[in-house]
């Protein structure tokens, strides 16, 4: 690792659970105040605020709050802003806060979202006899009902359903992605599926929704709020926690291509993501000590495991299937259980638990000697089919 970066994470702020009966902008202001708390600053000290909104922004229970968390904390802001797009939005907003404390227009930024997705969703699934066809139909953003498209796993199944085609993958290989991360989630006390281990067997016979993909392909819903605060290395080193340097920051975006080249079916957009983040940071693959990859469903984590080049493409299935993400594999992968078996809250999930890998402070699925953590965001449907164009990279490392 080469590179000397500008700016550093150093506060945290998570809260998760079921029911909660908190509203998503609840969620969001109360992780923001723990980020604050656990960076050693008071509210005072926080002068720009970032709605980093995921799917939260524009999906039920969404963020773009005309009455900002900033405004329920009272923070003495110089700018807030809502940023995002589908499940990168967290990395989007560090990109912004990045710029804004370059300018010197800011000091100490915090970055939020909340989504109260079980308490706003779940009921309605429960309430309404349509269950989740009616919500999702009236949701522009999946697309035409007429034809099927009435969630978003209608959409990534066709991601599964290609690469099935071309190269062999099986739904027993998408099964062992999610029977690892489920390991990592029994070993994370704050997982929602802590001490609920599954198998290959339990995958296969869980119900099948939309096909290929099973019940326990499916990321979970969750009530979440996760923020954090960012600032310059310089100050980060005065502060408590052990500051997590930013050391890249990367981009993709499948819309330069047409949905017909199927070439965009079978890998997502990593590769300029990747090059920029790497490129930046100073480092190789093999400098990544744990990988914390969007999980939206199972065969994501599969096509990241190619396109990064952890294997070569169509190769994924088989080096899932040979235990290489799960605890004592060559790559951790997700390992606090992932938006799969651990909380839902987009790329906040991942970028959460990396920057507590990199501080060493996980417990008994600490990896050892972090130094170096690879977050990855997916998401940002632009066009139907909308199977998520755009992919963010971030490496995290110990300062």
């Amino acid at each position: 690792m080469t590179a000397k970066p500008k700016f550093a994470i150093c506060g945290l702020g998570v809260v998760n659970g079921l029911d909660l009966g908190k509203s998503s902008r609840t969620l969001q202001a109360e992780a923001a105040r723990r980020a604050i708390l656990d960076a050693g600053l008071s509210r005072n000290d926080i002068n720009g605020a970032i709605n980093g909104m995921g799917v939260g922004g524009v999906m039920p229970g969404g963020g773009g709050w005309p009455d900002s968390f900033a405004r329920v904390l009272g923070l003495p802001i110089n700018f807030y802003w809502n940023v995002g797009r589908g499940g990168t939005g967290s990395l989007i907003a560090m990109n912004a806060a990045m710029q804004a404390l370059e300018l010197g227009i800011a000091d100490y930024v915090v970055v939020a979202d909340g989504y109260a997705a079980w308490s706003n969703l779940h009921g309605k699934l429960k309430s309404d006899p349509m269950r989740g066809i009616r919500l999702a139909t009236g949701n522009t953003i999946l697309g035409n009902e007429l034809l099927g498209f009435t969630s978003a796993a209608a959409f990534h199944v066709l991601f599964a359903t290609r690469h099935m085609h071309e190269y062999g993958t099986t739904s027993e290989q998408l099964g062992a992605i999610a029977v690892q991360t489920r390991d990592w989630a029994c070993l994370n006390p704050d997982a929602q599926m802590h001490g609920k281990p599954i198998t290959i067997e339990d995958h296969q016979n869980s119900p099948l929704v939309v096909a290929p993909y099973h019940l326990l392909d499916f990321c979970l819903h969750s009530d979440v709020g996760v923020a954090y605060v960012l600032t310059t290395v310089e100050r980060a080193r005065d502060l408590p926690q052990p500051p997590v340097g930013v050391m890249g920051l990367g981009f993709g975006e499948h819309a330069r291509q047409q949905w017909w080249d199927k070439t965009n079916y079978t890998q997502l957009d990593v590769a300029p993501a990747r090059d920029a983040a790497f490129r930046q940071a100073g480092i190789e693959l093999g400098d990544v000590d744990v990988a914390q990859l969007y999980d939206c469903f199972t065969a994501e984590v599969l096509f990241q495991l190619e396109d990064y080049g952890w294997c070569k493409k169509g190769e994924g299935g088989a080096f899932a299937a040979d235990g290489n993400i799960g605890p004592g594999g060559s790559i951790p992968v997700n390992t606090g259980g992932g938006q799969l078996s651990g909380f839902y809250m987009f790329d906040y999930t991942g970028l959460a638990e990396g920057i507590r890998q990199v501080r060493g402070e996980c417990g008994v699925r600490q990896v050892p000697d972090v130094e170096i953590a690879l977050v990855t965001g997916h998401g940002g449907e632009m066009l139907v089919p909308g199977m998520c164009s755009t992919h963010a990279t971030a490496v995290l490392g110990k300062l």
